[in-house]
């Protein structure tokens, strides 16, 4: 069967966008998706976290907006702010060759008014959380007379979060007909309620969940509460990462291993409910472009992240839902690369632990901890290496129409004098942007950015704590 992208019916400038992005194949869900999706029938596609979902939508729909007047034509529907604004910087990455392409993310901790103003001047594709969806639908800011498309993205866990009465009366409110997805790593009653009511004679498309992914190593330690963080310590240094995320089943338990991290010299940041969104955008970009190497969460907190390349899953906390053991685990290992989770088990948690292995049909490698194979230097030692990269903000964005290509141009340019890769990752928001700088350099790029210009303009590069 051949799984090239060029079998599909897309047209020349997506084709070319998703070889410049290296995509050399179709994976399982793009390849039943993409075609019924094209052909304007209803989906419900079930496949695990990092199945490469997102495109299998946004390349159907975007094949529809390419001589689209700037009306809204599809509508996405997410869980969170975070995943809402990863799947439109993915449409958005996608669809750069086709003019005038605009995608807007309506979720919490953007203004109201805004967001009225950009769906004023006309977008093709919202992508947004349900409940600031319905708000703007209620304002009667957001015209949905033309919605072609709709998608709910992560099904599942949209309504075990309490967004159906949210969900139906969105659903409610768009035209007839038009074309409904729906797509969920699991498939409760309440995904399947939906679909019967909201879908017409859709096509299945089931992707069997692999519990066990061959490229993760999955260890389990034992050891007693008062021994667990140090023995999280332990761990960090004897499994050299360059990214690694610590799952705690309560926001104190991460506030409190924030704390003891950072004691510990340890490049860590902390994510939870009480955080401010921009301050957990800061955190969340600073960890993805390895300005920090350690994030800390819970499993809502860390909902939706978008995050590459991670090389470490720890639970210093087993979960008490096995299923959420396997959406932890699934961060690490991806698109083929060798991953690492390791699980902390109490005596009062082997109930836990023996719950996963039965649901997933699995049994955790044991390890036990030899105390004699570091002694405390050199763990302090291997603990105390700071992160690669640092971020600079630069006091523009998406509004001021800033494109990475414009910042690392700036950056290697003859002004600014940098190699390519002393540059990481680079995101734009909407009125600001992050830069992740090799440390080592990160002074000079900082004073070049202030000091010269982008784009013809001025601009403010600051660096973030």
């Amino acid at each position: 069967m051949d799984t090239s992208f060029r079998t599909l019916a897309l047209s020349p400038a997506l084709l070319s966008v998703v070889e410049e992005l290296g995509f050399s194949a179709l994976t399982p869900i793009q390849a039943g998706a993409i075609p019924p999706l094209l052909a304007g029938q209803d989906v419900v596609g079930m496949s695990q976290t990092g199945s490469g979902k997102t495109v299998a939508f946004a390349l159907p729909i975007l094949q529809r907006l390419a001589a689209e007047p700037r009306e809204l034509r599809a509508m996405i529907l997410c869980p969170t702010r975070e995943l809402s604004a990863q799947v439109a910087r993915e449409f958005r990455k996608l669809g750069r060759y086709l003019p005038g392409l605009s995608v807007l993310v309506l979720a919490g901790g953007e203004p109201v008014r805004g967001q009225k103003d950009s769906l004023n001047r006309g977008v093709h594709v919202v992508v947004g959380t349900p409940g600031r969806v319905l708000d703007q639908l209620r304002r009667r800011h957001l015209k949905v007379h033309g919605v072609q498309t709709v998608v709910l993205d992560e099904a599942d866990r949209m309504l075990s979060m309490g967004f159906q009465e949210d969900i139906e009366k969105i659903l409610k409110a768009l035209p007839k007909p038009r074309q409904t997805a729906f797509f969920s790593a699991t498939f409760p009653d309440s995904v399947g309620a939906l679909c019967e009511k909201y879908q017409q004679s859709p096509v299945w498309v089931r992707i069997e969940q692999n519990l066990q992914p061959p490229e993760i190593r999955q260890l389990v330690y034992a050891t007693e509460p008062d021994q667990k963080l140090d023995t999280l310590l332990w761990l960090l240094a004897q499994h050299p990462h360059e990214s690694a995320l610590i799952f705690a089943n309560f926001k104190v338990t991460v506030a409190k291993l924030e704390q003891a991290l950072v004691k510990a010299n340890v490049s860590v940041a902390a994510i939870h409910g009480d955080l401010e969104q921009f301050d957990r955008d800061r955190v969340l970009a600073k960890f993805r472009n390895s300005s920090t190497r350690v994030l800390v969460a819970t499993d809502v907190a860390a909902r939706g992240l978008d995050i590459q390349d991670l090389d470490l899953v720890i639970n210093f906390e087993l979960p008490s839902q096995p299923e959420m053991y396997v959406h932890r685990i699934g961060r690490t290992g991806r698109a083929g690369k060798t991953g690492l989770a390791i699980s902390l088990c109490a005596s009062d948690e082997r109930p836990k632990l023996e719950a996963i292995e039965e649901a997933g049909k699995l049994t955790l490698e044991r390890v036990t901890r030899n105390p004699k194979s570091a002694d405390e230097r050199s763990v302090k030692q291997s603990l105390d290496r700071g992160a690669a990269m640092v971020t600079l903000r630069i006091s523009g964005g998406r509004k001021q129409k800033l494109r990475p290509g414009d910042i690392l141009g700036a950056l290697t340019g003859e002004a600014g004098g940098l190699q390519s890769e002393q540059v990481g990752k680079i995101e734009i928001h909407e009125h600001f942007a992050y830069v992740a700088i090799a440390s080592g350099v990160a002074q000079a790029a900082q004073r070049s950015l202030s000091e010269g210009h982008i784009k013809g303009k001025k601009f403010k590069a600051t660096f973030e704590k």
